[in-house]
This record gives C-alpha cells, structure tokens and sequence, in this order.
C-alpha cells in the first residue's frame, strides 16, 4: 500500500522547494545565461566598447590550435582522473568492508582527506614532489629519475593527475562502501557454499549488484575532472609548464581574468558546458543500459 504525503496547504511543498530553487537560480541558471549572452559580444577590459558578434567567437575557437590541444589534453586528464579516483577507492572499500578490528578509525582515516580543499591537497603534493625540499622529489632522483614538474610537461601533468584523484578518492570511497554494506551477505555467503572463490564472487555478485553506484560516480568523477579541478592546477602549476597542463576549466580564467578576453572565455565557458552536458547524456543514454538496479 502506498503512503501519500497530503500537505495541510497547497503552497507549503513550493515553500519549501524555494530555497533550493533561489540558489539554482542565482549560483547556476543566471551564470550560465550570463555567459551564454557574453559568448555572442566582443568587448574591451573596461566594458566600454561592446560590439555584437555572433557566433565569431565560437568560430574563432575551433580554428585556434591552443584550443583544440587544451580540448584534447582534458580529455586525457578527466579520463586519467576518473579511473585513479575511483579503482583505489573501490580497492579501499572491498579492503574495509573485510575489516573487524578498528573498523570505525580505518574508515574515518580514508575518509579525511575529503575534508582537504582542492587547492589545499594542490600545495601539498607540489611541496612533496618539490624538486629542492620535497622527500618525494628527492627519492625519485635518488632511484635516477630526473624529475622537475618545473621543466617538464608531462611530469607536471602526472603530478596534478595524481593530486586531483587522491582528493577525490575519499568520496568515492564513502559511496563504494555504502554499496558494498548494502548487498545481502546471504548472495555471498551462497556463493562461498558453492566453493566460489573470493575473485569470482567479486566479479559475478559483487560487481554487478555495484553498478547503479560505479554508475552514478562515474558522471560525478567526470564532472569533477572537467569543473572542480581549476584550484588544483592553479595551485600546483598555473597552467604550465609552456601550457602542459592548462585544461579547458583553467583556460576560461587564464583567458578571461588574465588575459581579458571576456568574450572568447565566456564561448569557452559555453562549450565546457556543452560537452559535459553532452558527456552525461551519453552516459546516461549508453553506459546506463549496463546497470542492474
């Protein structure tokens, strides 16, 4: 029998709904809509010019080889992001669901590293990998690698990799481990009577009864690589070395706030937007099909 929820006045339920509407309204519509109305105008860094160009500012973007290659090297990051913040965190969760003894301070010690601010866990690993103070750097070059993010693209790039998919692994750890507690012990104690081993009842059972949570931290990983990493690149490399690690997001500030471009960022701004909106329709279109609820 269903249980209805009966309101004793008819404006109550949108009384309570209008807080949270304000702050979408203030925080994400009116932004977006701000930025969509700037992408089609062309003005000075003082606001007293302001000419009506269309959609130059999109053609202008997908013609600039800058563009095209931040495009691409975010790509490859969000991927790169996704996959090291979750499979950890899965690891650490099946790990911690085993646990009997000191269960409750293994758990809270994974899960502190949330509570970091992006730019906060940026600074943090750069001062380890620090090629003149850090221990990290230091035992790199040690073992003979010739390591300074400074200088070299790639290893900046893999250093703010590593960084934005440790502060978000404590999530995802919190999420895998409600999952884990949440199968019925019944399906594996079965399973352990018919002499499966510990990888087959993980594959079989375990993961499949995971998928509506690996699902749902899919899209708010990528979603994260693509928006919530702007603080951990501005900390750890600003964009650099010669651009190595300037990501879509960073390029929005780096091409409005320094270079003001209000124009070309606000188009950015409306293109980043575009592809993620794109990038969850299509998980949600295709890679849904594979969940079992």
């Amino acid at each position: 029998m269903d249980r209805k929820v009966f309101f004793p006045q008819r404006l109550l339920p949108y009384w309570l709904l209008l807080p949270q509407l304000v702050i979408t309204l203030v925080f994400f519509i009116w932004p977006a809509g701000q930025a969509a109305y700037m992408s089609v105008l062309q003005q000075d860094a003082f606001g007293s010019s302001i000419t009506f160009v269309g959609l130059a500012n999109f053609e202008e973007l997908f013609v600039d080889p800058d563009y095209l290659a931040a495009m691409w090297r975010t790509v490859w990051f969000s991927v790169a992001v996704t996959v090291l913040a979750m499979a950890p965190a899965l690891l650490l969760a099946v790990m911690a669901d085993r646990v009997v003894r000191a269960a409750t301070f293994y758990k809270t010690s994974l899960v502190i590293p949330y509570a970091i601010a992006p730019a906060v866990a940026g600074v943090l690993w750069l001062f380890m990998f620090n090629p003149a103070v850090g221990i990290l750097a230091w035992v790199l070059k040690q073992t003979g690698v010739d390591w300074n993010p400074a200088l070299h693209g790639g290893q900046a790039m893999t250093l703010v990799i590593v960084a934005a998919a440790w502060k978000q692994i404590a999530y995802n750890f919190l999420f895998f481990l409600a999952g884990l507690q949440s199968i019925p012990k019944s399906l594996l104690e079965a399973a352990s009577i018919d002499g499966a081993s510990e990888s087959r009842k993980f594959w079989t059972i375990v993961l499949p009864l995971l998928s509506p949570t690996t699902f749902f931290l899919l899209v708010v990983n990528m979603v994260y690589a693509f928006f919530d990493t702007f603080s951990v690149v501005h900390a750890m490399t600003g964009g650099g070395p010669a651009k190595a690690t300037e990501i879509l997001v960073f390029k929005v500030y780096h091409d409005g706030v320094v270079a003001l471009n209000l124009g070309s960022s606000s188009a950015q701004s409306v293109v980043l937007m575009v592809i993620v909106i794109a990038l969850t329709f299509v998980q949600f279109r295709f890679v849904e099909k594979k969940v079992h609820y």
